[in-house]
């Protein structure tokens, strides 16, 4: 038994083996952590929604002892993995400067802090959004504790600005997290404005390149997705080109209804459930089943 297990390492160890699924790290830096990403996303749920998460009671005196001692936890945390992310991508990409990811990650993690009163503003009108867009909620309180969309964007929103911010990897992995925990996908690289809203929301899916306005209300099992992917001469896809809807605002989109491709839904629209779009629809349209 012993000599067939030392075959199978062997085999597994062959580099013909190991051509995709290995990983060659830069000065030996570790990949970015799941369970520290995971800490570090709740410490920036109880920053964005202090009282409300975390076991500290909060008041108008210690409010701000309580989110500076919160940001001074997650900065060196936050740190780490951003450097870990920016390591990665130099493993991944030759043409990368690896000589100055410390320095690189600094700047990043200040200029990302900076960006937090922004986040939390954005939140707060999908606190508003989910809450006169359900009549069976009962306050703010119980759509930013309990609703999977407010999780859901929380997640987004954070990983959205690192993105912008160029962090590889980790934005993705932090929007993964959400999808894992409440069935909805939203890619980061997805553009979302003001007071927005998922009603429900599992299977929800938004692609990577949608841009989507101000009030905005989705179903869930709504996709947002692309048609089809051109590709280059090598028959391989051809990345980073625009492929996903444009909603613009005060649009609702009802239960798993199908928007594929770059087509542009008209203000002021309503697409009715189990709707299948990949054309232009134009301001002011309800479509709906006939």
């Amino acid at each position: 038994m012993n000599k067939e297990i030392d075959k199978i390492i062997k085999t597994l160890s062959n580099k013909e083996y190991l051509d995709i699924v290995y990983h060659s790290p830069v000065n030996n830096e570790l990949m970015p952590s799941h369970s520290k990403l995971k800490d570090i996303v709740n410490l920036f749920r109880k920053i964005i929604f202090p009282g409300y998460f975390g076991n500290a009671s909060i008041n108008n005196n210690n409010i701000e002892y309580y989110i500076g001692v919160n940001i001074n936890n997650v900065v060196p945390l936050l740190k780490e993995q951003i450097k870990r992310g920016l390591y990665f991508n130099c493993s991944n990409n030759k043409n990368t400067n690896c000589d100055k990811i410390n320095k690189q990650a600094d700047l990043i993690t200040l200029e990302f802090i900076k960006k937090l009163p922004d986040i939390r503003k954005k939140l707060s009108t999908d606190v508003i959004a989910a809450y006169l867009g359900d009549p069976a909620a009962k306050g703010y309180g119980e759509v930013i504790f309990c609703y999977p969309v407010i999780r859901t964007l929380t997640n987004y929103r954070i990983a959205n600005a690192l993105l912008k911010l160029n962090v590889p990897l980790i934005p993705r992995i932090i929007t993964e997290m959400a999808h894992s925990e409440t069935g909805i996908d939203i890619h980061p690289g997805a553009e979302i404005g003001e007071y927005f809203t998922i009603d429900h929301g599992t299977g929800v899916v938004i692609g990577e390149t949608t841009i989507i306005g101000n009030n905005v209300k989705i179903y869930q099992g709504v996709t947002l997705g692309a048609k089809s992917f051109p590709i280059d001469k090598d028959g391989n896809p051809i990345k980073g080109i625009p492929r996903h809807p444009i909603v613009k605002d005060n649009v609702i989109i009802y239960a798993e209804a199908t928007i594929l491709g770059r087509v542009t839904i008209g203000e002021n629209s309503i697409i009715g459930g189990n709707m299948w779009i990949t054309h232009d629809v134009e301001p002011n349209s309800k479509i709906l089943q006939r």
